[in-house]
Parts: C-alpha cells; sequence; structure tokens
C-alpha cells in the first residue's frame, strides 16, 4: 500500500487522518495488518521548514516506511491528452493506491512532448483518470462532475473532499462531454487541482 501526501511547516501532514483512513481500508482489503498508532509514530519525528512530498508504505507484513523528498512548485496549468491503453473497470487494484502501477509508472515516464498528463479510458469509453491524478470537468451545463468508482478509479483524497464539500458530483463522463466543456480540471492531494487544457491537434 502507498500513500503520498505533503508536509507544510505550521500545518503538518495535510489530510493526513484521511490517507491513513485509506490505506487502513486498502489494508483490509488484502487482509494486511495495520496499526495506525504505528503508521503516526513513523509520521512524527518530521520536522521541515520547507514543504515536503512524503510517501508512506505499507508492506505485507505490516510494516511502514517513510520516504521525503522537497516537494517542489505546483504548476499554475497543465496539457493533457488521452491515453491510447485502455483500463478495465472490473480491475480490483484501480481501487487501491499499492505498488502495482506498471500501466501509470510506464505511461509517465514516456509522456508525449509538450504533455503533462495522459487521461485514460475504461473499456466502455467512459474518462477514468489521470496517472497521478483524478480528473474534474466543468460540463457545458456548468455541473462539475468527476468520474465515478466504478468506471475504474482510485478513490483519491482530493476527490473524496470535493464530493464532501458538494463541489463536484460523480458522474459518467465521456470523450463528448470532455470536449465541449467549460474547464478542465485534474488533482490529488498532494498538488491541489490544476487546471487543465486538451493537447491541440
Amino acid at each position: 500500500m502507498i500513500e503520498t501526501f505533503g508536509f507544510h511547516p505550521g500545518e503538518g501532514f495535510r489530510r493526513r487522518d484521511r490517507h491513513l483512513s485509506r490505506m487502513h481500508r486498502s489494508a483490509q482489503a488484502f487482509g494486511i495488518p495495520f496499526d495506525q498508532d504505528a503508521a503516526r509514530a513513523v509520521l512524527e519525528p518530521v520536522e521541515r521548514d520547507a514543504p515536503l512530498r512524503c510517501r508512506l508504505t505499507l508492506d505485507a507484513a505490516g510494516g511502514f516506511h517513510l520516504t521525503t523528498a522537497p516537494l517542489g512548485a505546483t504548476p499554475s496549468a497543465w496539457v493533457v491528452e488521452l491515453a491510447t491503453e485502455r483500463l478495465s473497470s472490473q480491475d480490483l487494484w484501480l481501487g487501491h493506491k499499492t505498488t502495482r502501477r506498471a500501466l501509470y509508472d510506464r505511461s509517465r515516464a514516456n509522456l508525449p512532448e509538450g504533455v503533462d498528463e495522459l487521461l485514460f479510458l475504461n473499456e466502455r469509453e467512459e474518462l477514468c483518470e489521470g496517472t497521478i491524478t483524478n480528473l474534474f470537468v466543468t460540463l457545458a451545463t456548468g455541473e462539475c462532475v468527476t468520474p465515478p468508482l466504478g468506471a475504474g478509479v482510485l478513490p483519491g483524497i482530493l476527490r473524496e473532499v470535493l464530493l464532501e464539500t458538494g463541489e463536484v458530483v460523480e458522474k459518467t463522463v465521456t470523450t463528448d462531454d470532455l470536449m465541449s466543456a467549460s474547464s478542465i480540471s485534474v488533482g490529488n492531494s498532494l498538488r491541489g487541482q490544476i487546471k487543465a487544457a486538451l493537447k491541440q491537434a
């Protein structure tokens, strides 16, 4: 299991408890021991005077490991493009953040020139998510939506927050919706929402 989140001076770990809760749910799904107090103890010593990118992993035996790196500036906008490979809406692994992400890592390592993120479709030609982000689309009607988990989507923490606050709702998103959208953004808990635009042909 993996959780990636930000540490910010004066604030601490952003959405720490939400991340640990998601890791706990995934651990339960796969029968892996999870000790929340032990997880918090691993995070406790972290203290820096600059923002950090933190990666907490949980192994099959229930052991935690934390790595940190400087958190660079968040881009103001990204160019996105549709991926050629498809996700399967029936893939159990898509609902959990784990090290089993070869497709995402390969796609990210080979982004086309001028493209910052790839958006995946499933076998039904429905939009799912990006390599490291969830997708948020403001439709031509003004409704702001994000693809449902059943499309083949990671339950992202930023996505969870936006759904709870009512800023977005779950709805199937098609390529036609994407092309006619009033606005597009992608995001995750580490970076927040990033305005996006489809790459022009």
